[in-house]
Formats: C-alpha cells, structure tokens, sequence
C-alpha cells in the first residue's frame, strides 16, 4: 500500500492540473448577478469538489485514519452533488422562464439541435474520460486490497 504521504503529493498533483475546472468556476462566482443563478450554483457545485479534493492531501499528510478521511470526502461529494443538482433543476426553470418569453413575445424560441461548441467538447471529453477514470479505480483497487 502505497504511503499516505506519496497519495498526499498525488492529489496535490491533481489540483495543480485542475485550475481548468475551478478557475473559471471562481470567475462565475466572482462575476454575481452577472451570471445567471444556475450558472452560480454549478460553480460552487465544482468548487466545492476541488476543495474536498484539496482538503485530503493535508489530512493524508497528518495521518489521520481512512475513516476520518472518507467521511471528509463523502461529505464534500455530497454537498458538490447536492449543489449540481440545485443548479440543474434551477437551469430548468430558467430555460422554460425563457420559452415563456419568447411566447409572449410571439417569437419563435432557438431550437435546439446537435451539440456544438463546448456542450459537443464536453461529451467527447466525458466519453473517454469516465471509462480511462473507471480502469484506473480499478487498478487501484486492485493494488490496494489485492496486495493482502
């Protein structure tokens, strides 16, 4: 197993290389009203990942046990979780908000139809990052309970 310290430089590795996700994230919250809430709320949804991702290296680095650790980290996934859906389920009423609108106003509303720009970008990025995060969980998985 590996030591708690090499798991510590590992995830600091990680939010290193994650300022894509969480700087622009920042820069939604920072903006306020300038953002419509939903967006707001995805933002502190992301945020609130990275900082549980964040707040384990120094818990592994002070030893604390597993237990201790996957409690800090169930709690963070769950509120990141629970604010991602806030924020999908807000999305919805702003987008029906809208097509009411575009109703009154005797227009037609933007159809939508094949993902372009960054929603085609994330599908793609999605398709071959969950499968590539899927085998190496079970890698480590592997490495951690089949060395016994």
């Amino acid at each position: 197993m590996p030591s708690p310290a090499v798991l510590a430089l590992g995830t600091t590795a990680l939010c290193a290389s994650g300022w894509v996700w969480y700087l622009p994230a920042a820069v939604d919250l920072r903006a306020g009203a300038d953002r419509p809430v939903s967006r707001r709320l995805a933002a502190a949804a992301c945020l609130t990942a990275w900082a549980t991702v964040a707040l384990s290296a120094p818990l592994l680095l002070a030893a604390v046990s597993w237990t201790t650790l996957g409690a800090v980290t169930a709690v963070g996934t769950g509120a990141a979780a629970s604010l991602s859906a806030l924020a999908r389920a807000r999305r919805g009423h702003e987008e029906r908000a809208t097509r009411r609108t575009w109703v009154a106003l005797r227009l037609r509303p933007p159809v939508r139809g094949r993902p372009t720009g960054v929603a085609r970008s994330t599908r793609v990025f999605l398709c071959w990052f969950l499968p590539g995060y899927a085998v190496a969980a079970g890698a480590l998985a592997m490495l951690l309970f089949g060395a016994r």
